[in-house]
């Protein structure tokens, strides 16, 4: 007999995508509805996948997206504030094309974004900016100016009658 050592972190996830797809074929068998669209399956795993990369953070004054759009032009990117979430959508057009004497080569990408990302409340949604430079997109999302607490000093009541 041959023991084999379990290594969860090596099978596990593939395991779980095999257990997802059988699932799907279940689903798709009972209730005579597709589980994953038809075109999910179709597409190669670098479309389905892609996504740009993000990057949040906070300063003092304001907050800070960052995400990485190569090959993508400034027209190629839309960015919208609805309510408290900033979206950012845009579509990969890639074209390459060699043409020698005896050699021809060509690729092309495409594929769609969608990102959403939730906004803090503090944020002045009037004074976001935008700037794109080498593939790198920075979103600036200024704080709105704080409002402090009036300070009430409480004073003893003054009586109208000095009676007493």
């Amino acid at each position: 007999m041959v023991l084999d050592r379990w290594q969860p972190t090596r099978r596990l996830p593939w395991r779980l995508l095999r257990e997802l797809e059988e699932t799907g074929r279940q689903f798709d068998s009972l209730f005579d509805t597709p589980f994953w669209p038809a075109i999910w399956r179709r597409l190669p795993a670098q479309e389905r996948e892609w996504s740009p990369a993000i990057e949040v953070f906070e300063k003092e004054d304001k907050y800070v997206v960052k995400a990485e759009l190569p090959g993508l032009k400034e027209e190629d990117v839309d960015i919208s504030v609805s309510d408290d979430t900033l979206c950012l959508k845009g579509e990969k057009k890639t074209e390459h094309e060699v043409k020698e004497d005896e050699y021809h080569w060509s690729e092309r990408t495409y594929g769609s974004f969608l990102r959403t990302i939730r906004l803090p409340s503090n944020v002045d949604t009037k004074k976001i900016d935008a700037e794109y430079e080498n593939g790198m997109l920075e979103i600036t999302l200024p704080k709105m100016a704080e409002v402090k607490p009036k300070k009430i000093t409480v004073k003893p009541k003054k009586s109208e009658g000095t009676g007493k």
